[in-house]
């Protein structure tokens, strides 16, 4: 994909000047029990977002490129559910009056609410993210819709979730490592462009669920896997196959993709809640369940952790606290 279709760091820059008084600066806060004597490590908290979740940044970036033709035609998404929320709230903010939001059957009921408080039309489709991006399209296309892609190839999106990279150098110039989930590949995407093109020194790690390796596979037999069947996740944002822009950036920049079990995971959701009093999604939890496996072998001395997301299924996060109330 030549030049990455012309994303680099001055799109990302001019992304971040787009949106900014759109969405919030999050704060990086460091952790004192992840910290050691030999590794800072800091929490970029995309959860207080204006939605709780880092994909307004880029929903909206695309959205302030649209013309006024594809803004009255309606704007629509497939969406696990946070960059649905990103998209009805984007459109109520720039006064768009149609937006449909597609979504899995199995989308969190905070997820689904969200949507609905924001303004959006909510279409569920299919058991899982790839059933509803493939009954998903064909409702766009035949209802010449707008679509704000989540994660595929539109380089706006990317942009748009690169700009937390530059808010976190200018928060602390220091940080060498950086850890995100990693799903379809528009927030490492973006972040691998960002952090690289500032600094080439700093590392940059995509953490997976062990249920669905997309992008740990796709970069190892070098072939994009557009879609992947799952084992069960309590990751529904990281499940599926990984979009093209992704797998070209991450082949060229990402340092390495990191793969944390379903109870790893598990057991950083109870952690974050139960010790460090902040309720995640499992999704945004996999960064801490990877700092954990893999700390001793990552160099960096100064880690930021993207906390992505916090709208989770309320009876998983009290089912998992119960499961561990007892080892934190």
């Amino acid at each position: 994909m030549k030049d990455f279709k012309g994303l680099n760091l001055k799109m990302i820059e001019e992304a971040k000047f787009r949106i900014e008084n759109y969405t919030n600066k999050t704060p990086l806060i460091q952790s004192i029990y992840l910290s050691s004597e030999n590794q800072n490590v800091f929490f970029k908290l995309e959860t207080v977002q204006e939605i709780k979740a880092f994909k307004i940044r880029g929903a909206l970036n695309k959205m302030f490129s649209l013309n006024e033709i594809e803004t009255k035609s309606g704007v629509a998404t497939i969406s696990s559910g946070n960059h649905g929320a990103s998209v009805a709230y984007g459109a109520k903010l720039l006064g768009i009056e149609r937006a449909v939001i597609i979504v899995p059957k199995n989308t969190s009921e905070a997820k689904i609410n969200k949507i609905k408080f924001f303004g959006g039309e909510i279409l569920l489709m299919g058991d899982n993210y790839d059933e509803a991006h493939q009954l998903g399209m064909k409702y766009i296309n035949e209802n010449n819709l707008t679509l704000i892609d989540s994660y595929y190839n539109d380089p706006y999106i990317y942009a748009g979730q690169g700009t937390m990279v530059l808010e976190i150098l200018e928060q602390n110039r220091t940080i060498d490592t950086i850890l995100a989930p990693l799903g379809g590949g528009g927030l490492v995407g973006g972040i691998c462009i960002a952090a690289k093109q500032s600094n080439p020194n700093i590392k940059v790690y995509g953490v997976q669920t062990e249920a669905c390796p997309a992008m740990k596979k796709s970069l190892e037999d070098n072939f994009c896997y557009e879609s992947f069947s799952s084992e069960d996740s309590i990751c529904e944002s990281l499940i599926g196959g990984v979009g093209p822009l992704a797998f070209e950036i991450c082949k060229k920049y990402l340092d390495d993709v990191l793969l944390v079990s379903e109870d790893d995971i598990r057991k950083a959701t109870a952690y974050m809640g139960l010790k460090e009093l902040m309720i995640v999604e499992p999704s945004s939890a996999t960064v801490v369940a990877a700092f954990n496996k893999y700390k001793n072998s990552l160099k960096g001395k100064n880690i930021a952790l993207i906390l992505s997301g916090a709208n989770p299924n309320a009876k998983l996060i009290l089912d998992i606290f119960n499961e561990y109330k007892n080892e934190f």
